[in-house]
């Protein structure tokens, strides 16, 4: 391990690339457990999850659904699997798209895009779905769209129902992406176009468009240090581990460590689910916001964001006089009048057109998905200051 001044995560992924390096893992061992390595190094799970999304980001490692994490072939590596690994072509109905000619294409018959969407339930998905809807006008493709209610299972069958019903190429906005979906790595090694949005496959080259996660992060930390902030908060409700929120996770924590502050655990806040229904008293969310443990919170998603602000206003708090409320994405629609909550702005109509526009590439130049080059755009997020935050309340 190196000096115990860097972060713990760090810490962990310096230990492995030695390993690695020195060839004392080869290429294919598999890398011990989170649990292992969470009673090895005495750490957290956030830890252990931030080091390993990072080595799999660089290529270091890579994950396979059941199996756990391996060997890659080192820094920025891809990973090549075989068919047996992630089911035969005529097991999982995976077929190559029916390309058209272009003459075809604008004589008035337009063929379908599949986008798989976790759901719609805030303004950020219906924004991503208006961006790709944008790209695709005038194009010859139209946009059928499959809800996946963060299931795995459920992404699985609707890749398999999509393709089977003749879809040219599918837009993906992956359900978890730290054990990837089967389905999808049997579309890589079938060759057909897709494009995953809002998050990628560490150790896996794809073509997706998202936002840069860890930035979008640091800018809300450092707006609420300014602020006079030191009590921040970070929360996600996320039913599932993805790499988006562990590197949210990992830029918050890499900007209170410019500032010189302590990393507290108990401000690190995933281990709760929120439903339809408002949290009750016995919430893990309500208990915090009533300790009064922090003076602002950072909400991963735009829900989550309305949820503690109608939570801190039954405790009686007052935003942004008593508690800062900044979220990732505006919860509001922003038609008429700017929104009240000071937001992380991803881009979200950009990151959707860019996707449509990346396939319909590939769709139109089919021999680019054999040349083994991928497009990879990662968007600035930008932080928009609205009400919800302000300056912490002398004591």
């Amino acid at each position: 391990m190196q000096s115990e001044r860097q972060p713990l995560y760090v810490q962990i992924q310096e230990h492995f690339k030695q390993l690695i390096s020195s060839g004392k893992l080869v290429d294919g061992d598999r890398i011990p457990s989170e649990k292992e390595l969470i009673a090895r190094f005495n750490v957290s799970r956030i830890t252990v999850a931030n080091a390993l999304a990072q080595l799999a980001k660089e290529g270091w490692i890579y994950r396979i659904p059941g199996r756990g994490s391996f060997v890659g072939s080192g820094e920025g590596a891809s990973i090549s699997i075989s068919p047996p690994t992630v089911g035969r072509p005529t097991e999982t109905g995976v077929q190559g798209p029916a390309v058209r000619s272009y003459a075809d294409r604008h004589a008035g018959v337009r063929q379908m895009i599949g986008l798989l969407i976790p759901s719609m339930a805030d303004y950020f998905a219906l924004r991503l779905v208006q961006g790709i809807v944008n790209a695709l006008n005038d194009t010859g493709y139209y946009l059928a769209t499959v809800l996946t209610h963060n299931s795995k299972e459920r992404e699985r069958e609707a890749i398999v129902e999509l393709t089977r019903m003749g879809a040219a190429g599918l837009i993906i906005f992956p359900v978890d992406a730290e054990t990837y979906n089967e389905e999808i790595l049997a579309l890589k090694i079938n060759k057909f176009p897709f494009v995953l949005i809002d998050r990628y496959l560490p150790g896996v080259e794809t073509n997706f468009v998202c936002s840069d996660s860890a930035l979008g992060a640091r800018l809300a930390v450092a707006h609420l240090w300014e602020l006079g902030h030191r009590r921040i908060a970070i929360c996600s409700d996320s039913p599932l581990p993805t790499v988006s929120v562990d590197e949210r996770i990992a830029g918050y924590m890499e900007a209170l460590k410019e500032q010189g502050a302590m990393i507290d655990p108990s401000l690190i806040l995933t281990d709760f689910r929120i439903d339809d229904v408002l949290p009750d008293e016995q919430h893990p969310l309500y208990r915090h916001l009533q300790s009064r443990s922090a003076t602002a919170y950072i909400a991963l998603n735009a829900k989550l964001g309305i949820h503690i602000a109608i939570l801190a206003r039954r405790l009686g708090l007052c935003v942004p006089d008593e508690l800062s409320i900044l979220t990732f994405d505006d919860p509001s629609p922003g038609l008429e009048e700017p929104g009240r909550y000071t937001h992380v702005a991803q881009s979200e109509g950009e990151i959707g057109s860019k996707a449509a526009e990346i396939l319909i590439r590939l769709l139109d130049r089919p021999q680019d998905k054999d040349n083994g080059q991928y497009t990879k755009i990662i968007l600035r997020p930008e932080l928009v200051v609205r009400g919800s935050t302000g300056p912490v309340k002398p004591s």
